[in-house]
């Protein structure tokens, strides 16, 4: 991989604030011609600094009314036990975002649902169904204070 240079961190630095400009518009931001911004995108994208596109959806608009954050401790600590468990929390939509972790609990979930009654739902019949859990604890956000997708760049 090459290199960044500071205008290729200026133009991820906006892509991941608005991944629908032009590259016209982003041209003009890092004041360049439209040819080597797409140049130098492309060599982004090849290179894997940017993994993909997306559109941020609102979750409230959605029905998705209640973030929790949930600790998962698993039975016992074996190979087989982490993939099991793995492999069944990739398939269930709910969860966006699951992190292998350490300290008192073994992975951390982010977890989207219309409401308390959907989570009860949820834990007695989704991760009830995951025979590896061994115990897991809630939390409940009440408000979000900062919420931000961007990634900081250190290079």
């Amino acid at each position: 991989m090459e290199k960044l240079d500071a205008t290729d961190i200026k133009i991820l630095k906006i892509l991941q604030d608005n991944a629908k400009l032009t590259t016209k518009e982003i041209a003009e931001m890092v004041n360049l011609s439209p040819t080597p911004v797409f140049e130098r995108q492309r060599r982004l994208e090849r290179d894997g600094y940017i993994k993909r596109y997306t559109a941020e959806l609102d979750p409230e608009k959605l029905g998705c009314n209640l973030i929790v954050f949930c600790s998962i401790k698993l039975k016992q600590h074996t190979r087989k036990n982490g993939a099991s468990f793995m492999k069944a929390i990739d398939k269930i939509e709910t969860i966006t975002n699951c992190y292998n972790i350490s300290g008192d609990y073994d992975f951390m979930m982010k977890i989207y649902v219309q409401n308390m009654k959907h989570y009860q739902d949820f834990v007695l019949n989704t991760l009830g169904e995951i025979d590896c859990i061994g115990s897991l604890h809630s939390i409940f956000v009440i408000g979000e204070v900062k919420y931000s997708r961007a990634i900081p760049i250190y290079l």
